[in-house]
């Protein structure tokens, strides 16, 4: 069976914008087999379930990803500049999809446009921050194969992190998951 959507790809149903997440072939007894779609909305971040049959005919979108710097938040906007047309746009919480906590002003992130105006901001999955304070290696919590201690980053994110992490060591953190990912 050839299916005509590929993951990641961007495609219009009901006046929503949904990227492809995932899709699966599913048969049960002597019925015909159905595809099931899972497809998130780009705006808000919800997840939706369809059939293929359901979205029909497939109307991809053409869309861009530009490199965009980040300037400044004024209040729940966020300020990002075109690093090749000098252009600022601005991106809301919604557009940020909770990334909001690991933005750093003058670091450099792709941004999905749609229509020429900025759709949302591909976050990465694992960034790297420096440790600002870490508690004592007394005050460690967990079994004593993984005991692990609190610890305030540079962006005032707390994690638990591994008991030879220090004041000044740059952490990977898992931007989903707000959780320690890793030693750089």
């Amino acid at each position: 069976m050839h299916i005509p959507l590929k993951r990641g790809m961007l495609i219009r149903h009901q006046n929503h914008v949904y990227t492809v997440t995932s899709f699966e072939e599913r048969r049960t007894g002597k019925q015909k087999a159905t595809v099931h779609v899972a497809l998130r909305d780009v705006r808000d971040g919800h997840p939706v379930d369809r059939n293929l049959t359901d979205l029909e005919p497939i109307e991809e979108v053409p869309h861009a990803v530009r490199q965009m710097q980040y300037l400044y938040a004024k209040g729940d906007d966020h300020d990002f500049m075109d690093t090749e047309t000098f252009e600022e746009f601005n991106l809301t919480a919604a557009q940020l999809h909770g990334f909001e906590p690991f933005l750093r002003e003058g670091d450099t992130y792709r941004v999905t446009f749609v229509d020429g105006q900025p759709l949302a901001l591909d976050a990465p999955d694992v960034v790297q921050l420096q440790v600002k304070e870490t508690a004592a290696p007394s005050h460690s919590v967990g079994g004593a194969s993984n005991v692990l201690k609190e610890a305030v980053l540079e962006n005032e994110l707390e994690v638990r992190v591994p008991l030879f992490i220090k004041i000044g060591d740059t952490i990977r953190v898992d931007t989903r998951s707000k959780a320690y990912a890793g030693k750089d």
